[in-house]
């Protein structure tokens, strides 16, 4: 079955950096999209990035854009966000989605918080 673990996250303060990494199995992770999504504490759950199959196309929400980046390796089944310059406000737990034959697929997150 599809499996989508998410990991990297943890304590960072304002102003720092770190990697998420988002490891996908069961399903050809090289024809699908990926996208990373995040949710903080009592607001809806966000859409933050997303790649293309081939990784030559991404998109950012307004946000995040030029502080975050996504990427994937298509032979490690592996997806990434790289998050530098990081605020309060990107404290929120993390999420990696894919849709595949019209079904879509949830990690189980990983947390992130940003304080100094």
């Amino acid at each position: 079955q599809v499996q989508v673990e998410e990991s990297g996250g943890g304590s960072v303060p304002p102003g720092g950096s770190l990697r998420l990494s988002c490891a996908v199995s069961g399903f050809s992770f090289s024809t699908n999209p990926m996208m990373w999504y995040r949710q903080a504490p009592g607001k809806e759950r966000e859409l933050v990035a997303g790649i293309t199959a081939n990784g030559r196309s991404t998109m950012y929400a307004e946000s995040v854009k030029g502080r975050f980046t996504i990427s994937r390796d298509n032979a490690k089944n592996t997806v990434y966000l790289r998050m530098d310059g990081v605020k309060s406000e990107d404290t929120a737990m993390y999420y990696c989605y894919t849709k595949t034959w019209g079904v879509g697929y949830w990690g189980k997150g990983t947390l992130v918080a940003v304080s100094s």
